[in-house]
């Protein structure tokens, strides 16, 4: 491997998560939930920003974005409100992105609720989705193109919040349509579109995906959750995956996340960091610091 460049002088992790099991996080304490890296019970422990903070040292992480935890979901709101809590006593994370069904019959006032919070900025919810791409299917109860589902997802405007997608690609052309349709909400894909089929087939068809998405100019994505279960976390698996998003949604749409301590599960946070540095080694500097700062900033107006 040649010299990596330089690191860049500030980062913004645009997607990671912190938690005390002392609150209702049943995914965590109870439950076990499949999951795409297989077993989790290493992470099923506190972690709070002193832990993020060990894990991230020698980056220099000047800001970041916590993303909903999966708390009990009639919990949703004392989540942002606790996380606002933790960042008033420890700094980090910066901003908050929140959780809200927007089919519920509540989605309204939990919304409202989230708004007051001055820390959130946007929402996410994972939509009705298939498990394979042979049974995706348009117009689903709860997914993306459900009326009642759009009405709820038509208040973010109102409150000023933007939207970060956790779906399979396969349903990413019913997430361009949502996006085309509600312009002037930001819509972030989470986890580069979950890409787990590395097959030339399947990802020509993650790539096709990926480009109808982007072919809208308020849908952006974020760089993480690409690692591959049973292997540890390397730039031959994930370094050009890494460069195609960044291909189809330019420098100025993409943003590189940790997903700790999720994704601690596939490698440490320098591996991560290090291989995005070593996958985007050809681009200028100035391309870097918007992929490691810049956009994160931008978007989620930190």
């Amino acid at each position: 491997m040649s010299e990596l460049p330089q690191r860049p002088k500030a980062v913004i992790d645009a997607h990671h998560h912190v938690w005390d099991l002392a609150n209702d996080l049943p995914w965590l304490k109870h439950e076990r939930v499949p999951f795409r890296y297989g077993d989790y019970s290493p992470i099923c422990r506190d972690y709070m920003p002193a832990d993020y903070r060990a894990d991230t040292a020698g980056w220099p992480v000047v800001a970041s974005v916590y993303v909903e935890a999966e708390w009990a979901r009639e919990k949703a709101a004392e989540e942002s409100r606790w996380v606002a809590a933790v960042s008033k006593a420890e700094g980090l994370p910066s901003v908050v992105v929140a959780w809200c069904d927007f089919a519920a019959p509540e989605a309204a006032a939990l919304l409202a609720s989230h708004a007051s919070v001055p820390i959130v900025r946007g929402v996410r919810h994972k939509p009705a989705a298939t498990p394979k791409p042979v049974e995706a299917r348009r117009g689903a109860p709860g997914s993306m193109d459900d009326p009642a589902w759009r009405d709820g997802y038509a208040l973010l405007e109102r409150h000023g919040l933007s939207y970060d997608l956790q779906t399979p690609w396969w349903h990413l052309e019913a997430a361009a349509d949502l996006a085309r349709d509600f312009p002037a909400t930001p819509l972030i894909i989470n986890h580069t579109g979950l890409p787990a089929d590395r097959s030339s087939e399947a990802l020509s068809a993650w790539r096709r995906a990926l480009g109808k998405a982007a072919a809208q100019p308020n849908v952006a994505i974020k760089i993480s959750g690409i690692g591959l279960p049973g292997q540890s976390w390397t730039v031959a698996n994930n370094g050009p995956v890494i460069r195609d998003a960044i291909a189809i949604f330019g420098t100025d749409r993409a943003m590189f996340a940790s997903n700790f301590p999720v994704d601690s599960l596939v490698g440490a946070f320098d591996t991560i960091f290090s291989g995005f540095l070593e996958a985007t080694a050809m681009f200028p500097e100035t391309d870097r610091g918007k992929l490691f700062h810049d956009n994160a900033k931008r978007i989620y107006r930190i």
